[in-house]
């Protein structure tokens, strides 16, 4: 089970065209947001990464919004791993349990997951967080994920498994989240 203080979200590559061409944008966008706004109420560190912005544009608005007072990390390697500043980032929080968002859940998602698996580190695909341009593709990067070891959450699912119990004192806000 994912430990609090042993976590961070990583946020992998929601920018511009690309974004509104995810299937079901809508649900991925939304519990994107979710995720970081229960990430910013119980404390979790967000990384956040763009795949070369200058060719794919920003992070959309509405996410970027949310992630002020971060930084983006800009990269070129679809793997965010694969990129020396996202390492650094990394290490310096000391988190073991990752908890992975974004696009496309057969490249850029995919990559990740298996470069963070092969570096040790335990890591939460958030499947209804996560998205390709066709359920086809979304589902292969998936199947990949589980079958190499990475363990498939919802939105849902690993808020609730952070909070261990209903007397945690950020519950009511969390909840709130996902009414």
């Amino acid at each position: 089970m994912l430990q609090l203080n042993q976590s961070c979200l990583v946020v992998v590559d929601v920018q511009g065209k690309l974004a509104q061409l995810m299937h079901d944008k809508d649900s991925l966008l939304g519990n994107i947001k979710i995720l970081i706004k229960a990430a910013n109420i119980l404390g979790i560190p967000i990384l956040w990464c763009q795949q070369y912005p200058k060719g794919l544009g920003a992070t959309v608005d509405e996410i970027a919004e949310l992630l002020e007072g971060n930084k983006p990390i800009d990269k070129t390697s679809f793997d965010c791993f694969g990129d020396e500043k996202f390492r650094m980032k990394l290490a310096a929080l000391d988190k073991k349990n990752i908890i992975l968002c974004g696009i496309e859940a057969h490249v850029c998602i995919y990559q990740t997951a298996e470069a963070l698996l092969k570096k040790g580190y335990r890591v939460e695909l958030i499947s209804d967080a996560v998205s390709s341009r066709t359920l086809q593709n979304k589902q292969i990067g998936i199947d990949r994920m589980r079958i190499g070891g990475v363990n498939i959450s919802s939105t849902e699912m690993v808020l609730f498994e952070l909070l261990k119990d209903a007397k945690n004192s950020k519950f009511k806000e969390i909840a709130l989240l996902v009414k």
